[in-house]
Protein backbone atom coordinates (compact mmCIF):
# COMPACT_ATOMS: atom_id res chain seq x y z
CA UNK A 1 0.00 0.00 0.00
CA UNK A 2 1.45 2.80 -1.21
CA UNK A 3 2.03 6.20 1.60
CA UNK A 4 -0.50 8.97 1.76
CA UNK A 5 0.35 12.12 0.45
CA UNK A 6 -0.18 14.59 3.16
CA UNK A 7 1.25 18.07 1.67
CA UNK A 8 -1.51 20.35 1.84
CA UNK A 9 -1.89 24.65 0.69
CA UNK A 10 -2.86 26.70 3.07
CA UNK A 11 -5.00 29.71 2.02
CA UNK A 12 -5.21 32.71 4.48
CA UNK A 13 -9.06 33.24 5.79
CA UNK A 14 -7.95 36.84 6.98
CA UNK A 15 -5.19 39.33 7.88
CA UNK A 16 -4.70 40.81 11.19
CA UNK A 17 -4.97 44.62 11.55
CA UNK A 18 -3.39 46.65 14.38
CA UNK A 19 -1.07 49.32 14.67
CA UNK A 20 2.64 47.23 14.76
CA UNK A 21 3.68 47.69 10.65
CA UNK A 22 7.16 45.77 12.08
CA UNK A 23 8.27 43.01 13.87
CA UNK A 24 10.57 45.32 16.53
CA UNK A 25 8.67 46.28 19.47
CA UNK A 26 5.86 43.41 19.11
CA UNK A 27 4.97 41.89 22.64
CA UNK A 28 7.23 38.60 23.07
CA UNK A 29 4.33 36.18 23.24
CA UNK A 30 0.28 37.01 23.17
CA UNK A 31 -1.20 38.06 26.34
CA UNK A 32 1.52 40.70 26.93
CA UNK A 33 -0.10 43.47 26.03
CA UNK A 34 -3.29 43.52 26.72
CA UNK A 35 -4.39 46.53 25.52
CA UNK A 36 -3.37 46.18 22.07
CA UNK A 37 -6.18 46.13 20.03
CA UNK A 38 -6.28 44.39 16.68
CA UNK A 39 -8.92 43.46 14.48
CA UNK A 40 -9.26 40.28 12.28
CA UNK A 41 -10.76 41.21 8.58
CA UNK A 42 -11.77 37.94 6.77
CA UNK A 43 -10.87 37.18 2.82
CA UNK A 44 -13.93 38.41 0.71
CA UNK A 45 -14.65 34.41 0.44
CA UNK A 46 -14.96 34.02 3.98
CA UNK A 47 -17.16 36.92 4.81
CA UNK A 48 -19.96 34.55 5.92
CA UNK A 49 -21.68 35.52 9.31
CA UNK A 50 -22.48 32.06 10.05
CA UNK A 51 -19.28 30.73 10.05
CA UNK A 52 -18.62 32.61 13.05
CA UNK A 53 -22.26 31.77 14.92
CA UNK A 54 -22.17 31.78 18.85
CA UNK A 55 -17.83 32.59 18.54
CA UNK A 56 -19.02 35.51 21.10
CA UNK A 57 -19.48 32.27 23.71
CA UNK A 58 -15.59 31.94 24.20
CA UNK A 59 -13.33 34.91 25.78
CA UNK A 60 -10.63 33.65 24.71
CA UNK A 61 -9.05 31.99 20.57
CA UNK A 62 -6.76 30.64 19.01
CA UNK A 63 -5.23 32.46 15.94
CA UNK A 64 -3.07 30.04 13.73
CA UNK A 65 -0.87 32.52 11.73
CA UNK A 66 1.82 32.78 9.09
CA UNK A 67 5.30 34.37 9.85
CA UNK A 68 5.10 36.51 6.40
CA UNK A 69 8.74 37.98 7.24
CA UNK A 70 10.30 34.48 6.75
CA UNK A 71 8.05 33.31 4.02
CA UNK A 72 10.83 31.61 1.20
CA UNK A 73 13.66 31.45 3.90
CA UNK A 74 15.17 28.18 5.14
CA UNK A 75 14.59 26.49 8.00
CA UNK A 76 17.44 25.71 10.63
CA UNK A 77 17.15 22.39 13.03
CA UNK A 78 18.69 24.54 15.47
CA UNK A 79 18.37 28.53 16.60
CA UNK A 80 19.84 30.98 18.70
CA UNK A 81 17.13 32.61 20.89
CA UNK A 82 17.29 36.04 21.65
CA UNK A 83 16.45 34.84 25.50
CA UNK A 84 19.33 33.12 25.80
CA UNK A 85 21.88 35.87 24.27
CA UNK A 86 21.69 35.02 20.77
CA UNK A 87 24.73 32.58 21.62
CA UNK A 88 23.49 29.20 22.69
CA UNK A 89 21.80 27.20 19.91
CA UNK A 90 19.21 25.07 20.65
CA UNK A 91 16.96 23.04 18.90
CA UNK A 92 14.10 24.72 16.46
CA UNK A 93 10.87 23.06 17.98
CA UNK A 94 11.84 23.70 21.85
CA UNK A 95 11.44 27.42 20.71
CA UNK A 96 8.75 29.42 18.73
CA UNK A 97 11.54 30.83 16.14
CA UNK A 98 9.61 31.61 12.60
CA UNK A 99 12.35 29.76 11.04
CA UNK A 100 10.99 26.72 11.07
CA UNK A 101 9.83 23.94 8.59
CA UNK A 102 6.68 25.41 8.14
CA UNK A 103 6.18 29.05 9.80
CA UNK A 104 3.33 28.35 11.66
CA UNK A 105 2.23 30.95 14.30
CA UNK A 106 -0.09 29.64 17.45
CA UNK A 107 -1.19 33.07 19.16
CA UNK A 108 -4.05 32.99 22.13
CA UNK A 109 -6.06 36.31 22.53
CA UNK A 110 -8.94 37.94 23.93
CA UNK A 111 -12.09 37.93 21.93
CA UNK A 112 -13.48 41.86 22.64
CA UNK A 113 -16.60 41.74 20.22
CA UNK A 114 -17.77 41.75 16.34
CA UNK A 115 -18.18 44.51 14.36
CA UNK A 116 -20.10 45.37 11.37
CA UNK A 117 -17.27 47.02 8.71
CA UNK A 118 -17.47 47.78 4.84
CA UNK A 119 -15.26 44.92 5.16
CA UNK A 120 -17.51 42.29 6.28
CA UNK A 121 -17.89 40.86 9.93
CA UNK A 122 -14.81 41.66 11.75
CA UNK A 123 -13.82 40.21 14.72
CA UNK A 124 -11.83 42.33 18.01
CA UNK A 125 -9.53 40.95 19.59
CA UNK A 126 -7.00 41.84 22.58
CA UNK A 127 -3.39 40.60 23.37
CA UNK A 128 -1.69 39.33 19.51
CA UNK A 129 1.73 39.24 19.08
CA UNK A 130 1.31 39.69 15.29
CA UNK A 131 2.55 41.99 13.12
CA UNK A 132 0.11 43.77 10.51
CA UNK A 133 -1.27 42.40 7.67
CA UNK A 134 -0.08 38.57 8.75
CA UNK A 135 -2.11 35.99 7.16
CA UNK A 136 -4.60 33.84 9.62
CA UNK A 137 -5.18 30.37 8.55
CA UNK A 138 -7.54 29.41 11.11
CA UNK A 139 -9.56 30.22 14.65
CA UNK A 140 -10.00 27.73 17.14
CA UNK A 141 -12.10 28.65 20.43
CA UNK A 142 -9.71 28.30 23.44
CA UNK A 143 -11.10 25.88 25.85
CA UNK A 144 -10.00 26.34 30.02
CA UNK A 145 -10.82 23.28 30.75
CA UNK A 146 -8.15 21.72 28.42
CA UNK A 147 -6.07 24.52 27.13
CA UNK A 148 -4.94 25.76 30.84
CA UNK A 149 -2.03 24.00 32.81
CA UNK A 150 -0.76 26.21 35.17
CA UNK A 151 1.61 23.61 36.14
CA UNK A 152 3.53 23.50 33.04
CA UNK A 153 7.39 24.05 32.74
CA UNK A 154 8.95 26.92 30.41
CA UNK A 155 12.03 25.64 30.08
CA UNK A 156 14.36 28.76 29.40
CA UNK A 157 11.72 30.97 28.42
CA UNK A 158 10.42 31.09 32.07
CA UNK A 159 10.30 34.87 32.47
CA UNK A 160 7.72 36.00 34.10
CA UNK A 161 4.85 38.08 32.85
CA UNK A 162 4.70 40.84 35.33
CA UNK A 163 8.34 41.92 34.29
CA UNK A 164 8.02 45.55 33.72
CA UNK A 165 10.91 48.34 33.57
CA UNK A 166 10.13 51.67 34.73
CA UNK A 167 9.02 53.81 31.75
CA UNK A 168 9.56 57.75 31.41
CA UNK A 169 7.81 59.18 28.89
CA UNK A 170 7.32 62.24 29.06
CA UNK A 171 3.30 63.87 29.00
CA UNK A 172 4.02 66.08 26.08
CA UNK A 173 5.41 63.53 23.78
CA UNK A 174 2.95 60.71 25.40
CA UNK A 175 -0.13 62.94 24.26
CA UNK A 176 1.05 63.01 20.88
CA UNK A 177 -0.16 59.79 20.50
CA UNK A 178 -4.14 59.27 20.29
CA UNK A 179 -5.42 58.70 23.95
CA UNK A 180 -6.80 54.82 22.43
CA UNK A 181 -3.76 53.89 21.43
CA UNK A 182 -1.48 55.10 24.50
CA UNK A 183 -1.87 52.03 26.87
CA UNK A 184 -0.50 48.99 24.36
CA UNK A 185 2.21 51.58 23.71
CA UNK A 186 3.07 51.88 27.26
CA UNK A 187 2.23 48.76 27.68
CA UNK A 188 4.64 46.98 24.92
CA UNK A 189 7.84 49.70 26.26
CA UNK A 190 6.85 48.58 29.65
CA UNK A 191 7.77 45.32 28.63
CA UNK A 192 11.29 46.23 26.98
CA UNK A 193 11.31 45.73 23.46
CA UNK A 194 14.83 45.22 22.96
CA UNK A 195 16.62 41.88 21.97
CA UNK A 196 17.56 40.64 25.30
CA UNK A 197 21.11 40.72 24.56
CA UNK A 198 21.45 44.29 24.25
CA UNK A 199 22.73 46.40 27.03
CA UNK A 200 24.08 49.59 25.81
CA UNK A 201 22.46 52.20 27.66
CA UNK A 202 23.80 54.88 25.04
CA UNK A 203 22.33 53.33 21.99
CA UNK A 204 18.31 54.78 20.66
CA UNK A 205 15.92 52.40 19.25
CA UNK A 206 13.02 53.42 16.84
CA UNK A 207 9.78 51.40 17.24
CA UNK A 208 7.29 52.05 14.53
CA UNK A 209 3.85 52.00 16.11
CA UNK A 210 1.25 52.82 14.02
CA UNK A 211 2.02 56.34 12.02
CA UNK A 212 4.47 56.93 14.71
CA UNK A 213 8.13 56.28 15.30
CA UNK A 214 8.99 56.28 18.81
CA UNK A 215 12.69 56.64 19.88
CA UNK A 216 13.99 55.28 23.27
CA UNK A 217 16.73 54.30 24.87
CA UNK A 218 17.19 52.16 28.35
CA UNK A 219 19.58 52.63 31.27
CA UNK A 220 19.22 51.35 34.96
CA UNK A 221 15.82 49.43 33.93
CA UNK A 222 14.10 52.76 33.19
CA UNK A 223 13.24 52.98 29.81
CA UNK A 224 13.31 56.78 28.64
CA UNK A 225 11.06 58.06 25.71
CA UNK A 226 13.10 60.66 23.54
CA UNK A 227 10.96 61.38 20.60
CA UNK A 228 7.54 60.61 19.19
CA UNK A 229 7.71 61.90 15.43
CA UNK A 230 5.43 61.29 12.50
CA UNK A 231 6.20 58.75 10.34
CA UNK A 232 7.21 59.26 6.55
CA UNK A 233 5.56 57.76 4.32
Amino acid sequence: MSEKDFSVTLSPIAKIRNAFPTKFGLPRQSGLAESLVSEIVFEPEYRIPEALRDIEQYSHLWLIWGFSEVFGEKWSPTVRPPRLGGNKRVGVFATRSPYRPNPIGLSCVKLLGIKKTPDGTVLLVSGADIMDQSPIYDIKPYLPYVDSHPEALGGFAHEKKDYRLELDFPIELLDIVPKDLQGALKEVLEGDPRPAYHTDDARIYGLEYASFEVKFKVSENILHVVSVNERKK
